[in-house]
């Protein structure tokens, strides 16, 4: 039966989770669309927060040491910078993904196992408690976000406070050598995958679903 079939393969005992990207659709495509309606060159979103990726208008802001109107004019000059005229405004406006209902019935399943279950996220303000998502984050044990914590993703540091949280919520030591972490940007998986984590990325969701029940031990998908 879909959720009790048994899968051959390592173990892991806890799971830590990104959002967007990995529970909700990533933005990247509203992002694409933005950039094919306004005239600018394909990638451009992505290109201006991989550069300087520390102390860009994106990572400081993720961080909370810039407010929405700090983010937006210190984005739109590093655009200017580039050479082009971008609306910061429609670049938040991509960050709302919808949930992905597989990934959702995936934590839904590790939780009724009994697995201890953390969310992991880069974000730019505190996410609200109520409605569909503070339903969503009542399935884990802890939840991190870099514009509560004052730290961001690849930071080694918050992977540590990732799995500090969930341990105190367990009541038990979790080692990252016996945790997952899914994320869909590989820049977010290296840190975690040099601390001890099994990392998945996530493409496909149904594909990284698979390597999750893998290491879970049980099937996901």
């Amino acid at each position: 039966m879909t959720g009790s079939r048994a899968v051959s393969g390592p173990r892991v005992t806890a799971v830590v989770f990104d959002l967007g990207g990995v529970i909700t659709e990533s933005p990247m495509a509203a992002f694409a669309a933005y950039e094919a309606e306004a005239g600018l060159p394909d990638g451009l979103i992505r290109r201006l927060n991989s550069t300087d990726p520390d102390t860009n208008a994106w990572a400081r802001y993720e961080r909370r040491e810039l407010d929405e109107a700090g983010f937006r004019a210190a984005f739109e000059a590093e655009a200017a910078v580039a050479g082009h005229t971008v609306d910061a405004g429609r670049v938040l406006a991509a960050l709302a993904g919808d949930l992905r209902p597989a990934m959702v019935a995936a934590v839904q399943r590790l939780r009724g196992a009994g697995l201890p279950l953390a969310l992991l996220s880069n974000n730019v303000a505190p996410m609200e408690r109520t409605g569909r998502l503070g339903e969503l984050l009542g399935l884990f044990d802890a939840v991190v976000e870099s514009s509560v914590e004052g730290v961001r993703k690849p930071e080694p540091a918050i992977y540590g406070l990732a799995l500090r949280r969930l341990s105190e919520a367990a009541g038990r030591s979790i080692a990252a050598e016996h945790c997952a972490y899914l994320d869909d940007l590989g820049i977010n998986l290296k840190p975690a995958r040099a601390m001890g984590f099994a990392t998945v990325k996530v493409v496909d969701p149904a594909a990284a679903l698979g390597e999750l029940s893998t290491l879970v031990g049980f099937d996901l998908t």
